[in-house]
């Protein structure tokens, strides 16, 4: 994916001012920066989350294997079949396990049970999460641990076979036993899914990352490889912020 001098405005509010960057494949880029200083808005772009918000204005070009997604023929919904997302919270469907991650497929038109039964269960083994689930897939989703349900919803994401995976501070309500779980999982994700990742814990994204975005009031400062950002920054302001003399 590529973004060039994307702006989103939310009435009078300008969220990101002429942000430009570029996403690598298989690779997971890091996008941090204070509160409110438009990390969410920006991942939420990346397949046009932001469309739900009556009073968003996007200019800009965001493009996906070379297609502008905001262009007049984009479908959004078939964008987010390719352009996934996990949210900051867990949020599982009231059904069961098996259901949650089955409804994605059934929404988009796979009805073979074998098929749907297989995809399941190749989803949650890519999530990490088959060996503690495959006895319960009928119980509801709701009664796994936080870090299952993080788990779960990824898999969820992963069942239609997206090409970017988006997630946003995908483990900050967690404890620091499933943060790993979730972590390990990203780097083993990396393999086959473009991942873009939003978080506030430096030392996460220093973790993880191949790529860090720096932001600061709506305004890209730095984007390079992570560990010259965190280690010998361009930006004085970065430098403060990955050390914690700003932010």
């Amino acid at each position: 994916m590529a973004v060039r001098d994307l702006t989103v405005r939310f009435g009078t509010l300008c969220a990101l001012q002429g942000v430009s960057l570029a996403i690598q494949p298989t690779a997971v880029t890091a996008v941090i920066g204070p509160s409110g200083c438009g990390k969410t808005t920006l991942l939420r772009s990346l397949n046009r989350m932001n469309d739900i918000v009556p009073e968003a204005r996007v200019e800009g070009t965001v493009l996906l294997d070379g297609v502008a997604i905001y262009g007049p023929g984009t479908d959004a919904v078939a964008l987010r079949r390719r352009v996934g997302m996990v949210f900051q919270r867990s949020n599982p469907f009231p059904r069961s396990v098996f259901e949650n991650v089955a409804y994605g497929l059934r929404v988009n038109g796979v009805t073979n049970r074998r098929e749907v039964a297989e995809r399941v269960e190749e989803s949650l083994r890519s999530a990490a999460l088959w060996a503690e689930v495959r006895d319960r897939l009928h119980a509801p989703a709701l009664s796994l641990s936080g870090g299952q349900q993080q788990r779960l919803c990824i898999a969820r994401a992963l069942a239609i076979q997206p090409e970017v995976l988006l997630m946003d501070e995908p483990a900050s309500a967690l404890d620091p036993i499933a943060t790993q779980h979730i972590e390990e999982l990203i780097h083993t994700l990396k393999r086959t899914y473009t991942i873009v990742i939003v978080t506030h814990n430096m030392q996460q994204a220093a973790r993880l990352s191949d790529v860090t975005a720096f932001l600061w009031r709506g305004a890209l400062v730095e984007c390079g490889p992570t560990a010259d950002v965190f280690t010998a920054p361009r930006e004085s302001l970065t430098e403060d912020f990955v050390t914690g003399r700003c932010g």
